[in-house]
């Protein structure tokens, strides 16, 4: 109940896929349906009052030529006996055209006097409207009124000479009614409104059934990932719908392979921290019960015993700080105290503290600075990154062998690196020699005195200056690791 009612929330505040994309749709769908309807309703509304003014100003354009063929307005006189006959057809004309077209027609002489309405209203009364002055001069006006629904419009009475020379001699005022227009529009409305509801109802189960297939994929892709983060599943997820999908699909799965090794990793971690942690304890618990077991033992014997004990307990403590260290580099980045270092002196001082081991087996140290560099870096952990890789070259060097200690810089990073003559590491152990714990020759590096976390640690901080750290090694010939670091630290 409470998913549904979360998912119903969702589509109100349109946070879901479907919402907006069955939203969309309907947008587009209706927004140019309503937009069309318009315009069309529009557009006849203008063409059918243009027609029907086309049309009557034909026939009032007819029956003005009839009005200057019967002089009509040079000598207008209802009651003249020659006249009559003429007179009473064009009245008859004037109404039936205003009739036919429910309106009303109005004959303005040239001093602007009415001199015949269809109405019988205005006969006889002065007509100064601006639309019958602006036709006087050559102007014709049309003007269409859809709130009282008429139509009203001027048409000159023009007669001609027999030189060309063209006069206006009157105007006709015409009203004629838009109720044909009125009503076409009512029906094409009614028309209108029903397909706009046909349409909106279809564009609306459409939008509803393509929103619900273009999201169906995500929805897929939701379930598979629930059902791995509930236990229920392990399995790889495929969604292969869309080309979205598939990156998704890959992505989850190789966050989900990376998981795993995690978790793997921190599984065998625990394992080897428990049996590094542990073969000290028993080696102490083996010469102390000896030593239990022989109440009577000779003093050397005591002092020899007690020594192992002594050699157990540091080596214990070395592997409990460098897991400390380890894990305080893996919590946090904010550790880091940056300042501007002499790499090329701090080289030189961690040479100098090492080269009391390097003289016991017989090794060179050699050191060689192509510029002074300065970069900003933790002094700390530089000089454990520096420290480890040095340290390991001698311990695992052969006696009589050399390492080669080199600094480089460009205008972005600097190099620090270890070049050294000694065994060499296999290929196959390459890739796990950051690995915790890992050793390549665990009988020979319990011998040197190895806790197998130094080149984790190592990687560790140099990570933490945004850096990269790279070997190249073969057997019996030497390794060199290299360090790259940039000159001017920027956090993140």
């Amino acid at each position: 109940m409470k998913a549904g009612f979360e998912k119903i929330w969702e589509v109100v505040r349109m946070r879901s896929l479907r919402a907006r994309i069955f939203l969309i749709l309907i947008l587009v769908g209706i927004i140019p349906t309503v937009i069309m309807e318009m315009v069309i309703v529009q557009t006849y509304e203008v063409k059918g009052v243009e027609q029907r003014t086309n049309m009557v100003q034909g026939q009032l354009k007819v029956l003005a030529n009839h009005l200057v063929a019967n002089e009509f307005l040079a000598g207008y006189n209802p009651n003249s006996p020659d006249k009559l006959e003429s007179y009473k057809v064009i009245e008859a004309e004037l109404d039936m055209l205003a009739s036919l077209y429910e309106g009303r027609v109005m004959i303005i002489g040239p001093n602007y006097k009415v001199l015949l309405d269809t109405y019988n209203i205005a006969e006889g009364r002065t007509m100064i409207a601006e639309e019958v002055v602006k036709c006087f001069k050559g102007e014709n006006l049309t003007n269409y009124d859809s709130e009282f629904g008429y139509i009203e419009m001027t048409t000159p009475i023009v007669s001609t000479t027999d030189d060309g020379d063209s006069t206006v001699q009157g105007v006709m005022l015409t009203s004629i009614s838009d109720s044909t227009i009125t009503s076409t529009l009512r029906s094409l409305n009614r028309n209108a409104m029903a397909f706009e509801i046909i349409t909106i109802v279809l564009i609306v189960v459409f939008s509803f059934i393509v929103s619900g297939t273009l999201t169906s994929p995500f929805e897929r892709i939701t379930k598979a990932i629930t059902e791995v983060k509930e236990g229920y599943s392990n399995e790889p997820i495929s969604v292969t719908s869309y080309s979205e999908t598939v990156h998704i699909s890959d992505a989850f799965n190789q966050l989900q392979s990376r998981m795993k090794i995690i978790d793997d990793s921190r599984k065998e971690f625990v394992s080897n921290v428990s049996h590094e942690l542990k073969t000290p304890l028993t080696s102490m618990k083996v010469l102390a019960d000896s030593l239990i077991s022989q109440p009577e033992a000779p003093a050397e014997l005591y002092r020899e015993f007690m020594e192992d004990i002594a050699t157990e307990i540091d080596r214990e403590n070395s592997i409990i700080t460098d897991l400390l260290s380890l894990t305080k580099m893996d919590m946090s980045k904010q550790d880091l105290n940056i300042t501007s270092v002499n790499i090329g002196d701090l080289a030189e001082i961690i040479l100098k503290r090492l080269r009391p081991i390097a003289r016991k087996k017989d090794v060179e140290l050699i050191l060689e600075e192509t510029r002074e560099i300065v970069a900003d870096v933790d002094e700390v952990k530089m000089s454990l990154i520096m420290n480890n890789l040095v340290e390991n070259a001698i311990k695992y060097n052969k006696e009589h062998g050399t390492v080669k200690v080199t600094l480089d810089a460009d205008i972005q990073y600097f190099t620090f690196t270890v070049e050294d003559s000694g065994c060499g590491i296999p290929e196959d152990s390459l890739p796990h020699i950051y690995e915790r714990f890992y050793r390549v020759d665990k009988s020979h590096s319990r011998e040197i005195g190895g806790t197998g976390l130094g080149l984790a640690i190592t990687r560790s901080a140099v990570l933490l200056h945004r850096g990269t750290i790279t070997v190249s090694s073969q057997e019996d010939v030497g390794s060199i690791f290299t360090v790259k670091i940039p000159l001017n630290y920027v956090g993140g």
